[in-house]
């Protein structure tokens, strides 16, 4: 006969206030086969753990059930501690008493009342309960990282320096990212390249780091430890292994078009490296622009090259490699302006965006540092920023703030004071959010020694007369309108997430939330994790964030990496879905089903009536299976279960409360 030992924890006062948790406990022990009942104040403490250990030696309990917090939060605590006690940890049942009864009712008699009710359905549960077993499989020690901006330079640096081999795969010709186009760097003024850049060496050089640069992962099967990743090179009509970066090729080529990374204020040769400081500094060949895949003629670059590097038959390539670990620091793009049609964005060449400031104020960039209106390249005296443009706007825009917007708006309006003596600065808002070290210091210096005007309140159009720009909206605080007449109008955008990255999510089979953001596993245990085990996030991929939030969070999406990498194996959570291939019917609707990519069709014989036949069923990764139990649900002929939460257990804790 099963014996079955039940504690409720009292949560300190948190369910203690709400629930009596002595009369449940005594209610808990006239339960059939419940052989030991008590309560404890915190039994996720290490006293409270010993209580259930002494118990289990005492009473001989076979099964434990926990009444306490929710299974998420302590539900390995308490299987450790019955592996302690020497149970098998999966005879554990937990019922939440505290997310659902304390902190969802006033009522202290209705609350112990469910408290029982959540027992009782527990202890039924756990009367299935069979024991499960651990399985393992090898890690491959090798790391790949989507994205070379900084958090994935970080992210790779910091597993190349603990010995193990880490590509990283960027789609742009370099790596650098975003942080490549910015000036300077709040609240230090660092130069921006300055920090990037020797970064960016430092990965190029590093023996253990492979730069895939102008490539993307083109599909990823596999799981945690053995993710088999395709990744498509794309063709770069340059040798790069005979290519020395001498520059000659983009000097002699005649065809001139906008440059992305001088956000079309300046621009580029149809052969060419996005920034003098690019790594690799090497070429590549925009096919869309280039004369010679236009018409056939030109090519003046390999004409002019003197290794022979230009190569324009080279067509994209694909290559699958094995890595243990992925972590995902694709970065963000910025939110599209234009939505704003009374700012007037696109149709007035002197309203830009904070990133073609950055551009401007660079001293690389195409002004060379100097401040100039687009339209007619003349200094601006009366400089507008517009701040939330995109973010807190449920009408038009997202509804979450970008962060670093008041921080830049602040940086942008001291330079203009610092670079234009007589100038005058006016930041339109209506928060100003400091949320770092010395930010709110640097904040109150561009106000107090730069003189920049703050004025509360948002903009309501932008229109253009006599080549000046009229900008109209409320101060809120003095409760009047306000007209402004500006040289240029600088507007905040909000970062938003990149615009593949539901498509990047799927090949992963992680999640993104309602704003395309990648999702952690959870927000305060688990922020770098993803419900896929082996894939980690770093930086702006998961939301808005400053750099150095997002150099924090690589390295520590590094460190989850070294941790994996450093075993030869790893145990696999024995919680998966299992098929009944007796009962399976081979439909497949499990396969389109499953968000983790875990169950593929194969192929089985067994005798009919004295004859051999072949048909397919349903077959389960386990070590992709996350045990969601979304297959469970989906299957018509009710092959699919999920181990732990069988189909008799469910059924016994709806018997169990509702007879």
């Amino acid at each position: 006969m099963k014996r079955v030992g039940v504690f409720i924890c009292h949560c300190g006062t948190n369910i203690a206030q709400t629930v009596d948790c002595e009369k449940v406990a005594k209610m808990a022990g006239g339960l059939p086969q419940v052989a030991f009942s008590t309560d404890y104040k915190y039994m996720c403490s290490e006293p409270g753990q010993q209580v259930i250990i002494n118990a289990v030696k005492e009473h001989r309990l076979d099964r434990v059930v926990v009444a306490s917090c929710s299974p998420r939060m302590h539900e390995p605590t308490f299987r450790k501690t019955l592996e302690k006690a020497g149970l098998n940890p999966y005879l554990l049942e937990m019922a939440n008493i505290r997310e659902q009864c304390s902190w969802v009712h006033q009522d202290k008699e209705k609350g112990t009342a469910k408290a029982f009710d959540l027992v009782k359905m527990a202890v039924a549960k756990v009367l299935k309960n069979e024991p499960l077993s651990r399985s393992s499989i090898p890690i491959h020690k090798r790391a790949l990282v989507i994205g070379g901006g900084i958090a994935g330079i970080q992210a790779a640096l910091d597993i190349a320096d603990a010995g193990y081999v880490v590509d990283i795969v960027e789609k742009e010709p370099t790596i650098g990212g975003r942080m490549a186009q910015i000036d300077k760097t709040f609240p230090t003024m660092d130069c921006s390249a300055c920090i990037l850049t020797p970064k960016m060496v430092d990965a190029a050089s590093n023996p253990n780091i492979n730069l895939l640069t102008y490539c993307e992962v083109e599909k990823v099967d596999g799981y945690v430890g053995n993710f088999d990743v395709t990744i498509r090179h794309k063709a770069r009509s340059v040798d790069m292994n005979k290519c020395t970066g001498c520059g000659t090729c983009w000097e002699k080529c005649p065809t001139r078009v906008a440059s992305e990374f001088d956000m079309g204020l300046g621009t580029r040769k149809a052969i060419y490296t996005p920034f003098p400081q690019a790594v690799p500094n090497k070429p590549v060949i925009d096919r869309e622009n280039c004369l010679y895949f236009k018409t056939g003629k030109c090519g003046v670059c390999q004409k002019v090259c003197p290794t022979g590097a230009v190569d324009y038959t080279q067509e994209d390539r694909l290559e699958t490699v094995r890595y243990g670990a992925i972590v995902v620091a694709t970065g963000f793009d910025l939110f599209d302006e234009s939505v704003y049609g009374e700012y007037g964005y696109g149709r007035y060449p002197d309203i830009i965006s904070g990133l073609h400031f950055e551009r401007m104020i660079n001293a690389s960039g195409p002004t060379m540092g100097k401040i100039k209106r687009p339209s007619d390249h003349t200094e601006p005296k009366t400089v507008v920023f517009v701040k939330c443009v995109g973010s807190r706007d449920e009408a038009k825009g997202k509804p979450y703030c970008s962060k670093t917007c008041c921080m830049y708006t602040a940086k942008h309006a001291t330079l203009v004071r610092e670079k234009i003596k007589d100038s005058q600065a006016i930041v339109f808002y209506m928060d100003v959010r400091t949320p770092g070290k010395n930010y709110d210091e640097f904040y109150q210096r561009a106000v107090n020694e730069y003189g920049v005007q703050y004025v509360r309140g948002r903009v309501s159009k932008i229109y253009q007369s006599h080549g000046k720009l009229i900008v109209r909206g409320e101060d809120t605080l003095l409760g009047r309108p306000v007209e402004v007449e500006a040289d240029m109008v600088v507007l905040a955008t909000a970062m938003v997430a990149r615009g593949d990255a539901g498509e990047l999510a799927r090949k992963l089979g992680i999640s993104y939330d309602q704003h395309d953001f990648f999702t952690e596993a959870h927000p305060k245990l688990r922020p770098v994790e993803t419900h896929t085990a082996g894939v980690y996030l770093a930086g702006t991929c998961q939301g808005p964030k400053d750099i150095p939030d997002s150099v924090a969070q690589a390295s520590a999406a590094a460190a989850k990496v070294c941790a994996l990498l450093s075993r030869e194996e790893m145990p696999t959570e024995p919680v998966v879905s299992a098929v009944n291939e007796a009962v399976c019917s081979g439909c497949g609707l499990c396969i389109s089903i499953c968000p983790y990519k875990a169950i593929e069709l194969k192929t089985i014989s067994e005798r009919v009536h004295g004859k051999t036949r072949e048909r397919q069923v349903a077959s389960v990764n386990t070590g992709l299976c996350q045990g969601c139990g979304a297959c469970t649900v989906a299957c018509r002929s009710g092959a699919l279960n999920l181990k732990g939460f069988t189909n008799e257990q469910i059924l016994a804790e709806v018997d169990a409360l509702c007879l």
